[in-house]
């Protein structure tokens, strides 16, 4: 695969992301809570991965890189799970920019990870998807007064633990190939969930006859299979700090997604928000194309 390939694969897996908040609002709107469609997201997304391991590998999973993919499906669980306990405490819009504090968390990981200070052009581009995360999530106007600790504590907690699975990914399991790795981190994912959310929607009936199944076939190919598949693949490649900065695509694609099938209304600052957002992702790869024509 092309070099310039690998950053827009996590382009894509962070666009699929984005896509997340507004099925479970229609799950929402559909008669089921938050806890039981993204109970159904790992349930059903482990399924998936299973599925496409039997097509695919013919053969029994051989197991190995242990500690990386426990650790790798625990923060994909936890990420959902804390991200959904801000959303109780503070404003949607709110918990947006607070899970987008990964942005430089990613940065900071790979930092003290490789002993090294920030480059310029990445804290630039930190700069411009911080300002262009707040004018996209509209908070300018919100009252802040009243929300509570535990909201920005869980809020905190979501962009440290999806910045972790970023960080974890990177690590790359010798003799495994992605099929087999997606399937262990969604495993390992599903079994922490069943202690964090709602598994009694699996023998409750509720899961397969109640039609929450179309809402976990949806958040568990958008939410676990291909972004942990395209993940996988790409940030051994590209690097934490690297998919920090690319991964801010979520957001853009969040507010489009939710304009387009829920109706929710794009004001000025939003549509300045998103151009910002876009142009701080590309600023790290234009400084290396300019830096590789200038040799």
């Amino acid at each position: 695969m092309k070099q310039w390939m690998y950053p827009l694969l996590i382009i894509f897996a962070a666009s699929c992301y984005g896509i997340l908040s507004t099925i479970v609002k229609l799950a929402i709107l559909d008669g089921f809570t938050a806890a039981e469609a993204v109970t159904s997201q790992y349930f059903v997304g482990f399924f998936i991965a299973l599925l496409l391991f039997i097509i695919v590998q013919h053969n029994i999973p051989k197991f190995g890189g242990g500690f990386t993919l426990i650790i790798a499906g625990l923060f994909t669980a936890t990420t959902g799970t804390v991200y959904g306990q801000a959303i109780e405490y503070m404003p949607a819009s709110l918990a947006v920019v607070m899970l987008f504090q990964f942005t430089w968390i990613g940065m900071l990981f790979d930092c003290i990870a490789k002993r090294r200070l920030p480059k310029r052009i990445e804290v630039i581009s930190l700069t411009f998807l911080f300002g262009g995360t707040i004018l996209a999530a509209g908070v300018i106007d919100a009252d802040l007064s009243g929300i509570p600790w535990q909201g920005w504590a869980w809020g905190m907690a979501s962009a440290v633990s999806f910045a972790s699975f970023v960080m974890i990914n990177q690590r790359q399991i010798v003799g495994m190939n992605t099929e087999t790795r997606l399937l262990f981190t969604s495993f390992f994912a599903a079994i922490a969930i069943f202690f964090f959310q709602t598994p009694e929607i699996v023998w409750n009936g509720k899961l397969f006859g109640g039609g929450l199944w179309i809402y976990g076939l949806l958040l568990g190919l958008f939410g676990i299979v291909i972004p942990i598949y395209l993940f996988s693949i790409a940030v051994p490649k590209v690097g934490t700090a690297m998919t920090s900065i690319l991964s801010a695509m979520e957001l853009p694609v969040a507010i489009t997604v939710s304009v387009i099938l829920l109706g929710e209304r794009l004001t000025l600052f939003q549509i300045v928000g998103i151009i910002v957002i876009l142009v701080g992702m590309t600023l790290p790869t234009l400084a290396q194309r300019r830096l590789k024509y200038t040799r």
